[in-house]
């Protein structure tokens, strides 16, 4: 069963999602970082090249014919990405694919919609028996 970690505060939800990306990749698993809206995809894609000028995240949308082998893939679509490592949510809605996953990150931010969509979707995943892990980000 898909194990839980919500993320809650983040100040930055996509320089969130880069740093965790950056410590699941220490891990040798790969990352897929699902968002429907074309700007945040586009944002991220570019965030993930600069946000660290000592670390490099190899990422690719996941309709690159290297997704395959790419670390991380950023994902606008409902079709599943080419692997079920991690998940990386950053829509206010649940993933239609998640539970393919071992593993599935939920990043909330500090505003209130964002901080009743992650409600709803914690109730979503409890209310279905997933196990769910809670940390509570300090200035992210």
């Amino acid at each position: 069963m898909t194990l839980i970690d919500f993320y809650s505060g983040s100040n930055d939800r996509l320089h969130t999602a880069c740093r965790l990306s950056a410590k699941v990749m220490q891990q040798n698993l790969k990352i897929t970082i699902y968002t429907p809206d074309t700007k945040i995809a586009d944002q991220l894609d570019n965030l993930l090249w600069t946000f660290s000028s000592t670390a490099f995240i190899p990422h690719c949308r996941v309709e690159d014919k290297l997704a395959f082998e790419t670390p991380v893939t950023i994902s606008q679509n409902e079709e599943p990405p080419p692997h079920d490592n991690v998940l990386i949510n950053l829509h206010d809605k649940h993933p239609p694919f998640f539970s393919r996953f071992l593993r599935l990150i939920e990043i909330s931010g500090t505003t209130d919609e964002d901080t009743e969509a992650a409600r709803i979707r914690y109730r979503f995943y409890k209310d279905r028996g997933y196990e769910i892990r809670h940390h509570k980000l300090q200035n992210a």
